[in-house]
């Protein structure tokens, strides 16, 4: 087990370092260029869509319902377990990093999600279906492309990332209050069986509630830990700089060197804000909205909680933990994870935190199987799996949780990312080739600056039609297609678009 475990951690740095990280690099500096920075303008534009989107959704998935299944994912283990992992391994500058690529990637986020929307079809359920294995296929006429794709993700998702998510659970619920890991995992196998088999809108109404609430409370217990050590706050903050560039002496071994701090940041990053990956995307296409746009800046808006809040919450409460709980350079990756997230805040807050926490951890975590869920099956319709390759793929993902909870944190981490990168490269292919069509989009939107939130997506005022789109999906032009409630909906399987001649 130790011979394979080190040669996918070898294949991991390898892949990471030489192919994953120059491509995210590029394609976040890409599209913010091609975007014109759309997520350092566009805050305001982004508030109004999000808070415009709980409704007009119908039988479908609204737009808040479609963020909220992408948050419920990206805010989970990478957000607690994968900061401390990166703190360990690459010291404070580790931080830094992954901001930098959170900023990037919103752009990033905006392309593919815009994608997903533009290609996106109906399904029986009444919802959309959709993602990169979808725009590769409509988009480039790549089929092949697409499978090799969605069996990545299959496998990322439906069982690589389940497995991370229910070690993280386990080993909290262990060493917090001595729950033995069978006992958790006969725990999250009932719990993901009773709700992954209610289907898509299940999980969409859960995760509707349930993401943001956990993400209010832990941003919260951070503001709080940041009241008590108010004054060490500044200090912090500079060790995240000083350890970006190599700047303190202190950090410049094991724990902190620049490279240390380059590589562990951006991997860590990918893993929690997913831009890029190609995993958001496919919540991103289940909603139903008037103007692919719309969901783009969502999701980028998505990112930006992610790291910029959640992962910085819970870095600052790590750095200003009690002395002894958190060493850069002496604190290794086996005595990182969740578990020292969990320490950190309690010797701020108290014991009385530990609880709170386990909560906390425990629904991030669980919430991310929900997500995960989601994103795996939405392939598996791709690859024509029916309602016989949902069940198959619940089965799995219930199996994949059951052993990740009893097998090691390393190990687990390892294999997913090596996984998370086949995925990210094949979509980030997809992205260079396809990208001028979001881009396209956003200007569409940004015509309607009196207000972008009633903007329509119409495909003869499009300066270049997008080219394997769905009929029925968009208006074809604007006097003679209108939405009562001012969005698409499915059509054929799902409802109808109301139509009336001008």
């Amino acid at each position: 087990m130790d011979a394979v475990e080190d040669l996918v951690t070898a294949a991991n740095d390898a892949l990471t370092g030489y192919l994953l990280v120059p491509l995210l690099a590029i394609a976040g500096l890409w599209f913010t260029f091609r975007v014109r920075g759309m997520q350092f303008r566009s805050g305001r534009t982004m508030l109004r869509v999000l808070f415009d989107s709980r409704s007009g959704a119908g039988e479908g998935v609204s737009s808040f319902q479609a963020f909220c299944i992408s948050l419920a994912s990206r805010v989970g283990t990478g957000n607690i377990a994968g900061v401390a992992i990166a703190l360990a391994l690459g010291g404070p500058g580790a931080i830094f990093w992954m901001w930098v690529m959170a900023l990037l990637g919103m752009a990033t986020a905006f392309v593919e999600a815009t994608l997903a929307q533009i290609y996106k079809q109906p399904h029986h359920d009444g919802t959309f279906r959709g993602g990169p294995a979808y725009y590769m296929q409509r988009g480039l006429g790549a089929r092949p492309m697409g499978i090799v794709f969605a069996i990545c993700l299959i496998f990322t998702f439906g069982v690589a990332f389940q497995m991370v998510q229910a070690n993280t659970i386990s080993q909290v619920l262990a060493n917090g209050h001595g729950v033995a890991p069978m006992w958790s995992a006969v725990i999250l196998v009932v719990l993901t069986g009773v709700i992954i088999f209610g289907g898509l809108k299940a999980i969409a109404r859960v995760t509707e509630i349930v993401a943001p609430a956990m993400a209010l409370l832990y941003f919260l217990l951070a503001v709080g830990v940041l009241i008590i050590h108010i004054t060490a706050v500044p200090d912090a903050f500079m060790q995240i700089i000083k350890g970006a560039f190599g700047l303190d002496p202190a950090l410049a071994g094991v724990g902190g060197g620049m490279v240390a701090a380059l590589m562990n940041g951006v991997k860590r990053g990918m893993f929690s804000n997913e831009a890029g990956m190609g995993s958001a995307p496919n919540a991103a296409a289940t909603a139903t909205t008037s103007h692919p746009a719309h969901q783009g800046i969502i999701q980028a808006a998505g990112v930006f909680v992610d790291t910029i809040v959640v992962c910085t919450a819970t870095a600052v409460m790590i750095l200003l933990a009690a002395p002894g709980v958190y060493t850069p350079g002496v604190t290794t990756k086996d005595d990182a994870g969740a578990a020292l997230t969990q320490s950190a805040l309690a010797s701020s807050l108290g014991d009385w935190v530990v609880p709170v926490m386990t909560v906390l951890i425990f629904v991030f975590a669980f919430s991310s199987v929900l997500g995960n869920t989601t994103y795996a099956e939405i392939n598996v319709d791709f690859l024509r799996g029916g309602r016989i390759g949902d069940v198959v793929l619940r089965l799995v993902v219930v199996a994949s949780v059951f052993v990740g909870a009893l097998t090691s944190l390393s190990f687990v981490w390892s294999l997913a990312d090596v996984a998370m990168t086949f995925m990210a490269v094949i979509n980030l292919i997809a992205l260079f080739l396809l990208g001028k069509y979001a881009v396209a989009a956003l200007g569409d939107l940004e015509r309607h600056r009196a207000d972008p939130v009633k903007a329509r997506y119409v495909l003869d005022e499009l300066p270049s039609r997008p080219r394997g789109i769905v009929d029925g999906v968009w208006p074809e032009d604007g006097p003679d297609v209108t939405d009562t409630a001012g969005v698409t909906g499915p059509t054929g399987e799902g409802r109808e678009t109301p139509r009336r001649r001008g």
